[in-house]
């Protein structure tokens, strides 16, 4: 169960510009309107926007991971979206987003889930990785840096 099984090329985006937390998230489940329904997509929306009301995922080290869960769909799916510009998003370190991972999936997947949002913090933990996700330049560069990355931190 590695994290680019789920991610896409075509969900990732590099340059993303946005001016608040509120567009952030319409932009980033955005990225998931090629996997789905318009109707799916609104479903998902809802959902993240009710999990960000419970607690902020903005997790620090310039990182949100918004996630929600909806039955309507049937497989885990995930966008990555690099800013141009740092949001304030409520983060628990009160510094800005740079970078923000959605994970949705169904709600009969919830140990899936979990352990993916696992083990994309540990991922993301690391100072270098990010470094290196920043560096890209497109949605590919993103997406092998990824790969790469869970080859080797998680030997996959």
């Amino acid at each position: 169960m590695d994290i680019s099984t789920h991610l896409d090329r075509s969900t990732i985006a590099k340059g993303l510009e946005v001016d608040n937390k509120k567009d952030l998230i319409n932009e980033v489940v955005n990225l998931l309107e090629t996997k789905v329904s318009s109707e799916q997509l609104e479903h998902i929306r809802k959902a993240v926007f009710e999990r960000e009301e419970i607690m902020s995922t903005g997790i620090g080290k310039q990182l949100a991971i918004p996630h929600g869960k909806c039955d309507s769909l049937d497989e885990i799916l995930a966008g990555f979206a690099v800013l141009d510009e740092c949001v304030e998003f409520d983060s628990i370190d009160n510094q800005p987003v740079k970078m923000v991972f959605l994970l949705v999936g169904p709600e009969d997947h919830s140990s899936q889930h979990i352990k993916l949002l696992s083990r994309i913090s540990r991922l993301m933990n690391s100072a270098a990785f990010r470094d290196k996700l920043l560096e890209c330049n497109d949605s590919d560069e993103i997406f092998e840096t990824f790969q790469s990355e869970e080859k080797e931190y998680f030997g996959i």
